[in-house]
């Protein structure tokens, strides 16, 4: 009875999983919702992140002129950015962008001071690049060593990098420059300090001239005060000043090297000027010849054919004011500029006798105290080629 029952019973269907029933219908659209703001969130990080990667090396959309600008030193990233900004490098927009990646690559505090060159469609890797690039050095540092002449030093300087010698020597020419720092030559001669400098990268021939100048105004100054009276007795007995020291003691420069010589060769040529005796007063140094017939602008016609070895005609030429072998005393003014031991031993000469010297081709010289004795040493160092001191026979 039961089992006919059953049989004759209509089964019913299974429900497919597609079709929920009624009221599961708002959680299964719940869930396709959810899917797809999944979905969409995955799309867009994906994306992000392929944004993320192409972000440096993507060049920005700004202007493809040149655009140049200065960091000030110490300028914190904030304001580098507001720079970049400001000058176009930067969008408002990208800006952001380019903040989060700088901090991300810890290079906000690369930056350097300093001008720099940008692009409006430069790669934010490009960027970076550029403020990160090494500066040329704020500062110059040079060495200016004794014994040059205004041509070398403007050479010196040029080498260094401030600038081109013609520029320099034009500095160390300028009337109105000159007459500024109480120089009455023709030219900064004698007054360009020999020493180390810094110099500002920016700094002009006219300021690098006028340190030099100040430089040794100082160190004069010093002498002065500690030799007071070896200044005084020159100008009461040779009616010398100030100038009148740095010439001779620019001469005594360039006639050596030695450093324990320079107080006795300024003795030979004061001897030379006071001893009554020594007629006619003429210092005869070479390197007085060789200046007239190079440094000065206007040259005389034997100077004119100087190359570079003196011959008679320089000798006798008159024409050149600073041979010291046509005319007697100091040259018009210096011929080199003097370091301080060779200004110091022009007011601390060492006494002697000697009139005359005379090299002994190693860098020293022999001292005589006449001329028969000097023709010897003369005839055994400049005509026999003997080099140093001779060495003493055994009796």
């Amino acid at each position: 009875m039961s089992r006919a029952k059953t049989r004759g019973r209509t089964r019913r269907k299974k429900r497919p999983w597609w079709k929920p029933k009624a009221s599961a219908r708002p959680q299964r659209w719940a869930f396709a919702v959810v899917l797809v703001a999944l979905v969409g969130a995955a799309w867009s990080a994906h994306s992000a992140y392929e944004r993320l990667l192409e972000y440096p090396t993507k060049p920005l959309e700004g202007p493809t002129e040149t655009i140049e600008f200065e960091v000030p030193r110490g300028a914190s990233f904030p304001q580098v950015l507001a720079l970049l900004v400001e000058h176009g490098v930067l969008s408002s927009e990208d800006a952001t962008a380019f903040k989060v990646y700088v901090l991300h690559k810890g290079a906000a505090r690369k930056t350097t001071a300093g001008p720099h060159v940008f692009r409006g469609d430069m790669t934010p890797d490009e960027i970076i690049e550029e403020l990160a690039r090494k500066q040329k050095a704020v500062e110059i540092r040079v060495t200016v060593p004794e014994g040059k002449n205004i041509l070398d030093v403007a050479n010196i300087l040029s080498d260094a990098g401030l600038g081109t010698p013609e520029a320099f020597e034009a500095a160390m020419r300028d009337r109105a420059l000159l007459d500024s720092l109480d120089i009455d030559g023709e030219t900064a001669e004698g007054y360009l300090f020999p020493d180390t400098y810094k110099f500002a990268t920016k700094a002009t021939p006219a300021e690098v001239v006028t340190k030099m100048v100040q430089r040794h105004q100082q160190v004069f100054a010093g002498l002065a005060r500690t030799h007071r009276d070896s200044l005084q007795s020159l100008e009461r007995t040779l009616g010398w000043g100030p100038k009148e020291v740095v010439t001779l003691a620019s001469i005594v420069e360039k006639e050596t090297g030695a450093k324990h010589e320079r107080p006795l060769i300024a003795g030979v040529f004061l001897n030379r000027m006071k001893f009554s005796s020594f007629k006619p007063k003429l210092l005869q140094t070479d390197p007085t010849i060789i200046y007239g017939c190079t440094v000065p602008a206007e040259k005389s016609a034997a100077c004119q054919k100087f190359e570079g070895r003196i011959r008679r005609i320089h000798l006798d030429d008159k024409s050149n004011p600073y041979s010291t072998y046509a005319h007697e005393g100091l040259p018009p003014g210096p011929i080199s500029n003097p370091g301080k031991a060779a200004l110091e031993a022009v007011l601390a000469p060492k006494k002697s006798r000697f009139l005359y010297f005379v090299a002994r081709n190693d860098g020293t010289h022999e001292f005589s105290k006449s001329v028969a004795e000097h023709e010897k040493w003369v005839d055994l160092y400049q005509r026999k080629g003997q080099v140093g001191k001779p060495k003493k026979t055994k009796k």
